[in-house]
């Protein structure tokens, strides 16, 4: 189909798609990264840029642990689509071992491999704990500096290494002739900042901040400073998204995603993601309801022909690049478990809408 590329108030916006690999009742960790596997050929299929692959750990609805073996997997699977990582949480990782990743990455599937790095944990603290084998400290106070080493060691050159009075060179791969793109990713003022500084382009998490990413992206912009990797501003806003072929059965889709954020923002211990029919048979309590009614003001929920039009008026309200879009329509019983069919849906009908 081409480039999946639609005008918008004169601008071109692209869309792309992020998954967390969610893992149904009705699945194996098997069969979550089976669905996963097919919806990135439908999403190379209809032009989407980009595939990317969160990171989070020890959630029984969430198979994402590892983006970058992730993203190997879906590369291989697909023959267009831009893969990265959406992102690394680079608190619980070496710089070093990450940009050995994504090096290898690149050299196998050249010009079609972004990182993106977030700075929250993505997991729980014990899990955090044992990530980071136990040191002591905040990761997170180095972030700066190890997003700087990440994107050096990334490079063609790599960085050189003062060791006592001798340089040692530091590749993250023996003879790159291309270099993976680096996204910084967040949902505040302060990472916006930070890749504006550092010339980087930038995500902002909507899908889950809801509120403050028109500021953010703004701030972006006003403190950006070109850089070797990026003469100017670069920006994708994430929104979740259900498309059905009415509004009522888009909604119906998204109970169990809705159920499941009920769980995590509610403290109440977390499952599987359910069906749609055992969601409706389990209604959330009526003090959800106004949480819920904050939670889900973002999301893009509906016919083709209203998600289209939400689309379009997101990415010019921010004057964003690109939209990536989370698919989050549930299954309903009966669904082979190796595929996701609402969430394919969902990318085929907006396409369709876009056209």
């Amino acid at each position: 189909m081409g480039e999946w590329v639609r005008a918008v108030r004169g601008g071109v916006t692209a869309i792309s798609v992020l998954d967390l690999v969610p893992v149904r009742s009705d699945q194996t960790t098997a069969d979550a990264v089976a669905a996963t596997l097919a919806l990135a050929r439908v999403a190379d299929e209809v032009g989407a840029r980009r595939y990317w692959l969160a990171e989070h750990h020890n959630m029984p609805a969430v198979a994402a642990t590892n983006p970058p073996l992730l993203m190997a997997l879906v590369a291989a699977a697909t023959s267009r689509v831009r893969v990265g990582s959406g992102g690394v949480m680079l608190p619980n990782h070496s710089p070093l071992v990450i940009a050995e990743q994504v090096a290898l990455l690149e050299a196998a599937y050249p010009g079609r491999v972004d990182v993106g790095i977030g700075r929250a944990p993505g997991s729980d603290p014990v899990t955090s704990h044992l990530l980071r084998r136990g040191t002591t400290g905040d990761a997170v106070d180095t972030f700066d500096d190890d997003v700087a080493t990440l994107a050096a060691l990334v490079g063609r050159d790599g960085v050189d290494v003062r060791v006592g009075s001798s340089t040692f060179a530091l590749r993250a791969t023996p003879r790159a002739v291309s270099a993976p793109q680096l996204w910084l990713l967040g949902s505040s003022t302060y990472s916006a900042q930070l890749a504006g500084r550092l010339g980087l382009p930038y995500v902002f998490a909507h899908h889950f901040a809801g509120r403050g990413t028109s500021e953010a992206v703004a701030l972006y912009r006003r403190t950006f400073v070109p850089s070797e990797a990026l003469a100017e501003p670069r920006t994708i806003a994430v929104a979740n998204v259900a498309v059905a072929g009415s509004e009522a059965e888009a909604r119906r889709l998204v109970l169990p995603q809705v159920r499941t954020m009920w769980r995590l923002r509610s403290g109440t211990p977390l499952e599987p993601q359910e069906l749609v029919e055992d969601a409706e048979a389990s209604p959330l309590p009526a003090a959800a309801g106004e949480l819920l009614a904050g939670m889900t003001a973002s999301w893009i929920v509906g016919d083709p022909a209203h998600a289209a039009a939400e689309v379009r008026d997101l990415a010019a309200r921010l004057g964003t690049d690109e939209i990536m879009v989370q698919p989050v329509a549930g299954a309903v019983r009966g669904t082979p478990a190796d595929r996701s069919p609402a969430r394919e849906a969902t990318l085929r009908l907006l396409a369709d809408a876009l056209a």
